[in-house]
């Protein structure tokens, strides 16, 4: 009677558990409100207004944190904004949700470059070659930043001290 009580209380705590998981959404269907917040961030960042473009992307993320297309974006504004190492991040965010996304494999490779990490954006590069057969906007991008090199890189410092 003890043994059976306890199996009775496991399957009923059992199907508490997975009674959630049977609701859920998949992956591939980011909600509508995430998706229309992405879209008014990527017109803020086309009109070139980063911080607008970034509040908005990062409300998309927050509303459905599965839309990698919304991380790729925020990574594009770090990276016009010049925070590289937050561009990887956001970028990285994206992949662990689909490891073979292509903007988000570029534009991880782009930020490398310009923090000077030129062995691991030709990593990236490689990736890209091997996910991309023929004509990929993405491998062309991003050989075409590797082979410039980092912008930071080539600013000139000042010649000394100024003098009044």
């Amino acid at each position: 009677m003890m043994i059976s009580l306890r199996f009775l209380v496991l399957g009923a705590a059992g199907m508490l558990v997975a009674s959630p998981v049977i609701g859920q959404r998949p992956d591939n269907q980011i909600l509508p409100r995430s998706i229309e917040l992405q879209q008014q961030g990527e017109a803020q960042l086309a009109a070139g207004k980063l911080m607008e473009a970034g509040n908005l992307l990062e409300t998309s993320v927050a509303v459905d944190p599965r839309n990698r297309s919304a991380f790729v974006d925020l990574a594009r504004v770090a990276k016009q904004q010049k925070l590289f190492g937050k561009a990887i991040k956001l970028a990285n965010e994206a992949l662990e949700l689909e490891p073979n996304d292509l903007d988000a494999i570029e534009v991880q490779g782009e930020a490398m470059v310009e923090l000077g990490a030129i062995p691991r954006a030709k990593e990236n590069l490689a990736k890209l070659q091997k996910l991309c057969a023929a004509n990929c906007r993405q491998v062309a991008s991003l050989s075409a930043s590797i082979s410039r090199g980092p912008a930071v890189a080539s600013v000139t410092p000042p010649d000394g001290p100024k003098k009044d």
